[in-house]
């Protein structure tokens, strides 16, 4: 009798006798999820993510990832109105946009909303976007679909993509939520060294705020 196949995905062999199907179950889980990253349920460093498109912004228009083209690095942040952590952010957010802003920076940054809460609903993203003065796109994900073709899970969460859109660093923005007690600025180090097209020393970290309220999906 010829042993059983592997799985096509897993390479995981699934018909084994009772005496193994715990440990193999472990292994199969694990190679199910091998891409992904330490503190990413579902993408690695080196990750290509998919494109959007038709996203609303505060601006009135629709966005997107065409928008993008000639910005050698997109910098994503996955953020709210209601998450207060999100709102700690807000300023160091705009401060980036600003440095990179102009019609020759290579660098862009776009903010996204995939919350489905009134207080993050697209009436209350304008009215913070004009309060705060937002000196970047700020976007409806509605379908929740960018967050989770991300593997976003945290408001804030960052992630700085190269020009084919591969993931170069993701997690967090700094080491504190309170801007003053700042020490490490991972997304600053991480820009710094892309830029000068050098390897970026620390890749990920683990994201820290409020979960994204994904909507229960039916399986």
């Amino acid at each position: 009798m010829p042993p059983p196949a592997p799985d096509p995905v897993t390479g995981c062999v699934r018909s084994l006798g009772p005496r193994v199907l715990g440990l193999l179950a472990v292994a199969c889980s694990l190679a199910a999820t091998a891409a992904a990253g330490t503190f990413n349920p579902d993408r690695a460093i080196g990750d290509v993510v998919p494109p959007w498109s038709d996203l609303p912004g505060t601006d009135g228009t629709r966005h997107s990832w065409t928008d993008l083209a000639d910005r050698d690095l997109v910098v994503v942040v996955f953020t709210c109105n209601s998450c207060p952590y999100a709102v700690d952010y807000e300023d160091r957010v705009n401060e980036l946009a600003r440095r990179f802003s102009g019609p020759t920076t290579r660098v862009a940054v776009v903010a996204i909303n995939s919350n489905l809460v009134p207080a993050d609903s697209p009436a209350a993203m304008r009215e913070r976007a004009r309060a705060k003065d937002f000196r970047f796109p700020y976007l409806f994900d509605e379908s929740q679909g960018v967050a989770r073709s991300f593997g976003a899970v945290r408001t804030p969460e960052f992630f700085l993509l190269d020009r084919n859109r591969r993931i170069l660093y993701m997690g967090a923005m700094d080491d504190n939520a309170t801007a003053s007690a700042v020490t490490r600025h991972h997304l600053d180090d991480a820009l710094a060294a892309a830029i000068a097209g050098r390897p970026i020393e620390v890749a990920e970290t683990a994201p820290v705020g409020c979960l994204i309220r994904y909507a229960r999906r039916r399986e």
